[in-house]
């Protein structure tokens, strides 16, 4: 087993499973509620090789398609769910967030995807499985169980200055009735702040769209006149405003590029490297 690195000065709240030889991060907050599954996947226990290996789940980055289907056939089968059911984003670091209905069952793996620049997607329907993507940018998982609708997010520093995790709450809110105080939502792995470093630029954005009273949790500047930020704190701070309870905040406590052996990373691997998925669904009645 692969040692991990957890990030100092936060508790993490997921734990690592393992089954059928494939291992894979979940959060114990979600596992109350018996209709929910969800998944992060790691490196271990797919069959695409060098740069790519093992686990990988992007069919866009060079490897084989045969090996990509395979990693799915085989994180469905431990994890719980049917691959023919994963619909799958089109992330291009927007705040587009897509209401998932049946007629989307199977999109971007059994099929070409209809729609384009979709970085989030929320759904009530029970058998379908959303699927986002990741090599360091924050994951962002929203279960109600009142409504019994779910949400998952795709959040880079674009996705999180536009507020990503707010919008797909309003868009639950519109379209199932969820109201922000009876969410479970999650920070997935991605980079933490002593590995995010960014230029000026980036740091204006976040300057803009954040009260100064959370710079300095945000973001330090440093004597080479870049900056370390920290996305795992915007996006908290983004749902703690937005109405979540900071007791239904699981944070990841696991950076993706200190941990380049179990989790790609496009810093670390200076993007020579797969794709990480997160994973959430209703399971069928």
């Amino acid at each position: 087993m692969t040692e991990i690195k957890w990030s100092e000065g936060t508790r993490p709240h997921m734990q690592v499973k393992e089954k059928k030889g494939v291992t894979w991060l979940s959060y114990p907050a979600f596992e109350q509620f018996p209709d929910i599954i969800h998944a992060f996947s790691t490196r271990l226990g797919g069959v695409s090789r060098g740069i790519y290996s093992s686990m990988n789940l992007s069919f866009t980055r060079g490897d084989e398609d045969t090996a990509v289907y395979e990693n799915y056939r085989r994180l469905a089968v431990a994890v719980g769910f049917e691959m023919e059911d994963i619909v799958t984003s089109d992330q291009t670091h927007t705040a587009n967030v897509r209401m998932v209905t049946e007629n989307d069952r199977g999109n971007g793996i059994m099929r070409p995807r209809p729609y384009t620049d979709v970085d989030g997607m929320i759904t009530n329907v029970p058998g379908l499985v959303l699927a986002t993507f990741y090599a360091d940018c924050v994951p962002l998982y929203f279960v109600d169980p009142v409504h019994h609708a779910i949400g998952l997010s795709h959040s880079g520093w674009r996705g999180t200055v536009a507020g990503i995790g707010k919008v797909t709450i309003e868009k639950m809110r519109e379209e199932y009735g969820t109201r922000p105080e009876e969410l479970y939502t999650a920070i997935g792995p991605s980079i933490c702040q002593d590995c995010y470093e960014v230029s000026e630029d980036v740091i204006l954005e976040f300057q803009h769209a954040f009260a100064r009273k959370y710079w300095d949790d945000l973001f330090y500047k440093k004597e080479n006149g870049k900056y370390q930020l920290n996305l795992w704190e915007a996006n908290r701070i983004i749902m703690l405003e937005a109405g979540i309870k900071e007791a239904h905040i699981s944070m990841p406590g696991i950076c993706t590029c200190c941990n380049p052996e179990f989790l790609f990373s496009h810093r670390a691997s200076h993007g020579k490297r797969g794709n990480l998925g997160a994973f959430l669904g209703i399971c069928r009645k």
